[in-house]
């Protein structure tokens, strides 16, 4: 995975045998930290089990780009006053989405591969050529 933003990218494993390797997660939650205020959040990694397990399914070995991983109140409450496509209590505040791009699948091949993973929201962002996956509720939206 590459950061769009900071240029940074990050390539690891980040579970073995039914563990998850604590170091790793460390830097999983320094990556996806919110870039705009530089504040890391513990993030759920039952996001990153669903963006694994969809790029997985996808068969590619492009990384993902993050777009946005947590967010700072502030910056959600900043992005909402520029779209209304940002949610008030955002699972991007709890560390439990992320929204992501590849150049070599389409916004529908990749929302397809996360939705099949039965985990979590799925959300097509099409105009803006990415897909929301996070670990609450199951459900799609967008197009």
């Amino acid at each position: 995975m590459y950061s769009g933003r900071t240029g940074e990218r990050i390539d690891m494993i980040y579970w073995i045998d039914g563990h998850y390797i604590k170091d790793a997660v460390k830097e999983v939650n320094h990556f996806m930290r919110d870039w705009r205020t530089d504040q890391t959040k513990q993030i759920d990694l039952r996001t990153v089990d669903i963006m694994a397990a969809a790029h997985n399914l996808m068969d590619v070995s492009e990384p993902y780009m993050l777009l946005s991983g947590y967010r700072s109140p502030q910056t959600n409450a900043m992005l909402r006053s520029r779209s209304r496509g940002v949610a008030k209590n955002s699972l991007h505040m709890q560390g439990q989405a992320a929204d992501l791009r590849l150049s070599s699948r389409s916004v529908n091949q990749m929302a397809k591969a996360a939705a099949a993973c039965r985990a979590g929201g799925v959300g097509r962002y099409s105009r803006s050529n990415f897909v929301h996956m996070d670990c609450g509720v199951v459900r799609t939206w967008g197009g």
